[in-house]
């Protein structure tokens, strides 16, 4: 097998838990702005998931059931763009005052990561605004050789088209990277460009079809703090809870 040489990570559910207490809260404090008897509830937000992009669900929302005031086609597009910028203002606004705590084990396997001199990225269908306001404000002491968002590609996960792009950024090939991943778009995607991949779980993916993932688990893992549990792996995988950069890239290239 090929050698490890970089990881790629997504951002919203594994960085931070960001769905349901970070951007469908933002959202709903949006459309209250706006005036919109709109409010998405945790099972409503559930089923947008399965569309990538924030836009891209507000428009399928909007064209499905309404804002509740009229909305014509020639005003739809320039109401998403406004709705999506100040929805993202509220977002970064919860981020920069720390409503959204990173995920067990983050921090400590990104540390690793960069000891070992690997090459470490972010490839989320998030625009770029709030991937640097994560990787700016909240891991600031990472150092990070590629960060990619929504913006920068024309089709989102379960398309291939971001982790390609990753691939091509970084020159590696797709055996020496691994994906950490939580949903089944993300893992779609990040097969269909021919990585190892790594899911863990949340509250919104936990019963999504993860099986094409070569591991999956609750959470990375923390020594001091919550271990996660391990959902798929081989018996070569050295994990007691707390998976670690060391032993993913041993996994991987034996």
């Amino acid at each position: 097998m090929a050698k490890i040489k970089g990881f790629f990570f997504d951002q919203d559910g594994v960085i931070i838990d960001t769905e349901r207490d970070g951007h469908r809260v933002a959202f709903n404090r949006t459309f209250k702005e706006f005036g919109f008897n709109v409010e998405w509830d945790v099972e409503t937000y559930h089923g947008l998931l399965q569309i990538a992009g924030g836009k891209e669900r507000m428009k399928r929302y909007l064209d499905e059931k309404g804002f509740g005031v009229k909305v014509t086609p020639e005003q739809e597009e320039d109401l998403i763009k406004r709705l999506h910028k100040r929805k993202t203002e509220i977002f970064i606004e919860l981020i920069e005052s720390g409503s959204l705590p990173l995920r067990p084990g983050i921090r400590r396997i990104m540390h690793e990561i960069m000891n070992l001199g690997l090459v470490l990225g972010i490839c989320t269908t998030s625009n770029a605004q709030v991937a640097h306001a994560i990787t700016e404000k909240l891991l600031a002491e990472i150092s990070f050789d590629l960060v990619l968002a929504g913006d920068e590609v024309s089709r989102k996960k379960p398309d291939p088209e971001i982790y390609l792009l990753a691939l091509e950024k970084t020159g590696l090939k797709a055996k020496e990277a691994i994906c950490i991943e939580d949903s089944h778009n993300g893992v779609t995607a990040a097969r269909g460009a021919g990585l190892r991949v790594v899911a863990t779980t949340n509250v919104y993916t936990e019963q999504e079809d993860l099986s094409r993932a070569d591991i999956v688990v609750t959470c990375l893992g923390d020594p001091d703090g919550e271990r996660g549990t391990l959902k798929k792996g081989s018996a070569d995988l050295r994990y007691d809870g707390v998976l670690t950069a060391s032993a993913l890239t041993s996994y991987f290239s034996t």
